[in-house]
C-alpha cells in the first residue's frame, strides 16, 4: 500500500492508521506498505550518560572517546590508553560530576531534559506541518532510531539540525556521520538537508546579547570582566583546517559589539581541555585564575557555544571556575545560563529551522 500522509491526518507522533489504496489494483497485493509525503526535523545534540554510576558512565565515555572525529590520536596509541587507563579510572569521578547536576526527578542529565523541551516547543510552534524529533550523538535516543521513527510517520524529507552554532568536525560533523550511517542501511532513503552553522546569524547574536543583558540585570553587582567561554578542541584541529576557532572568535566579537563592550571588558576563552596536547587558547580556567590574582573582584561567564546547559556549563563553569575565582581573591561571580528552551533559545532554533525548510514547507 502506497500511502501518502497528509499533515491534517496525523496526530502528533501517533502511529498512522492504515488507509485503503487510492484505487484497486494500483499496486500488487504483495507490495509492502509505504508511507510518504511528510517533512521531518531532527534536532541533534551531543549526548549524556544513562546514569551516573560506573557502568553507564563507562559505556558513555567509551562511545564518546572512541569517536575518531573526537580523538584523532592513532588507534595503536589511543586504544590501550583508553581501555586500560581512562575507562578504568575516569567513570567514577566523572559520574560524581554528573550527579552534581543530574535531573533526579526525571533521572537524566540536563542536556536530555532541555533538548526534549526544545523539541516540544518547536513542534508546538510549527504545528502539524512537520514532525519534530530529537536525538543524541552519544547515548540515547540514538540518531538512527529517531530517523526511522520519522520515516515510520511518513517523513520522506528530513532536515538534520546539529544544535551547534559553530561548526566543528568533533560536533556537527560527527552528528551528521551518524545520520549518514543510518541512511546507508536504507533501501529507500529520505531526502535530507543539513542546517548550516549559525555562528554569525543576527537572530542568534541578538538573542545571546539579550540573554546577557537580562542575566546581568538580575545581579546585585556589575562585572568588571565577562568571559565568553567556548568548548575547546586541540589546536592541531585548527591547523588541519577546522573552522571552529574562527567561528567562535567571530561570535565572541559580534556579541561584544552588540553589547557595546571593549575587548578588555568581554573576552573569548576556551574550556574543557583533555590530555596533554595543546588546545585552543586562552584557556578559561587559567584566565579566571589570572583575573582573580590580578585584582578583578567581580566577573561573569557566558557560554554562547552551547544551546543547552549541561555538565560543561553547570559543573565546570558555574562550579569549578567559580571556585577558581573565589580561591584566588575574587568576590562576586556569576554564570549566565544558556539560551536553552526558553523564549530566546526557541526564537533562534525556530528561525534556523524555518529558514532551512523553505521550499519544503511554506
Amino acid at each position: 500500500m502506497n500511502e501518502r500522509v497528509e499533515p491534517a491526518t496525523l496526530a502528533a507522533r501517533q502511529p498512522l492508521a492504515p488507509q485503503a489504496p487510492v484505487s484497486a489494483g494500483t499496486l500488487p497485493a504483495e507490495h509492502p506498505p509505504v508511507r510518504w509525503g511528510r517533512v521531518g526535523v531532527l534536532l541533534m545534540n551531543l549526548g549524556t550518560p544513562e546514569g551516573t554510576t560506573y557502568w553507564p558512565m563507562r559505556r558513555y565515555l567509551k562511545e564518546f572517546l572512541s569517536d575518531r572525529r573526537v580523538i584523532e590520536v592513532p588507534r595503536l596509541i589511543w586504544w590501550p590508553l583508553l581501555n586500560l587507563v581512562i575507562l578504568t579510572k575516569r567513570p567514577g569521578p566523572k559520574g560524581r560530576d554528573y550527579a552534581s547536576v543530574w535531573n533526579n526527578a526525571l533521572d537524566e542529565g540536563p542536556l536530555k531534559t532541555i533538548t526534549r523541551g526544545q523539541r516540544d516547543r518547536l513542534q508546538a510552534a510549527l504545528g502539524d506541518s512537520v514532525v519534530v524529533d530529537w536525538a543524541m550523538r552519544y547515548g540515547k535516543p540514538e540518531v538512527s532510531s529517531r530517523i526511522q521513527a520519522l520515516l515510520d510517520q511518513g517523513c520522506d524529507r528530513i532536515l538534520l539540525v546539529p544544535l551547534y552554532p559553530q561548526y566543528a568536525a568533533a560536533t556537527s560533523a560527527t552528528a551528521c556521520d551518524q545520520a549518514f550511517k543510518a541512511l546507508m542501511q536504507m533501501r529507500w532513503q529520505p531526502t535530507v538537508r543539513v542546517s548550516p552553522p549559525y555562528h554569525d546569524d543576527p537572530v542568534y547574536i541578538d538573542a545571546v546579547a539579550r540573554s546577557i543583558r537580562e542575566g546581568l540585570a538580575k545581579l546585585d553587582f556589575e562585572p568588571e570582566v565577562i568571559l565568553t567561554s567556548f568548548h575547546g578542541v586541540p589546536k592541531s584541529y585548527l591547523l588541519k583546517g577546522d573552522p571552529y576557532h574562527c567561528q567562535c572568535v567571530k561570535t565572541g566579537r559580534l556579541i561584544r559589539e552588540a553589547l557595546g563592550y571593549g575587548p578588555d571588558k568581554m573576552r573569548t576563552t576556551f574550556q574543557s581541555r583533555f590530555g596533554n596536547e595543546e588546545w585552543l587558547k586562552p584557556y578559561t580556567d587559567e584566565t579566571v585564575q589570572a583575573l582573580a590574582k590580578s585584582g578583578v573582584k567581580r566577573m561573569a561567564i557566558v557560554a554562547p557555544g552551547f544551546t543547552a546547559d549541561c555538565l560543561e556549563t553547570l559543573e565546570e563553569l558555574d562550579g569549578e571556575n567559580r571556585h577558581y575565582f573565589e580561591e584566588n581573591g575574587g568576590e562576586k561571580f556569576a554564570y549566565i545560563p544558556c539560551l536553552n528552551d526558553g523564549d530566546l533559545g526557541m526564537e533562534v532554533i525556530e528561525h534556523v529551522v524555518r529558514r532551512e525548510l523553505r521550499g519544503w514547507v511554506e
